[in-house]
């Protein structure tokens, strides 16, 4: 087992239905130690950017009209084998194929507002969270 970082992402869903409280505690009772945070309101550009990858796909701006509409919980959570503890605390991407009191199983109204992100590789972890923290905003 490794220790890890991995970004996460509260999304404005999740924001909106005060459920942030419920989501971190999954995290650190899961033993996700939370290394930085930060609540902003992304812009549609910020949003476009951070999800380039997938600017040429059907969905991209959907994807990126909903992350900007309101405001998201930005983290760096930290823990043996973090992406996929990570990914199993949120479920499935679409929320009715999501593993039941999985996060997206319980918070998630469909597929297109599915209340979380999180990275899926280490490198995709290490470029995500450079893309939102400094390295001294990451507590050691």
């Amino acid at each position: 087992m490794s220790v890890e970082r991995t970004l996460s992402i509260i999304k404005p869903d999740g924001v909106k239905k005060s459920v942030v409280g419920n989501i971190l505690n999954r995290f650190e009772t899961a033993g996700l130690k939370i290394k930085a945070m930060k609540m902003v309101h992304l812009s549609k550009r910020e949003v476009e950017g951070f999800y380039a990858v997938h600017a040429d796909k059907g969905f991209f701006d959907e994807l990126t009209t909903f992350m900007s509409s309101g405001p998201v919980v930005i983290s760096v959570l930290e823990g043996e084998n973090a992406i996929a503890k990570n990914r199993e605390l949120m479920g499935a991407t679409d929320p009715k194929k999501a593993d039941p009191g999985t996060i997206r199983a319980d918070y998630s109204d469909y597929v297109g507002e599915n209340t979380v992100h999180g990275s899926d590789a280490p490198e995709t972890a290490a470029t995500e969270i450079a893309y939102f923290f400094a390295v001294t905003e990451l507590v050691n």
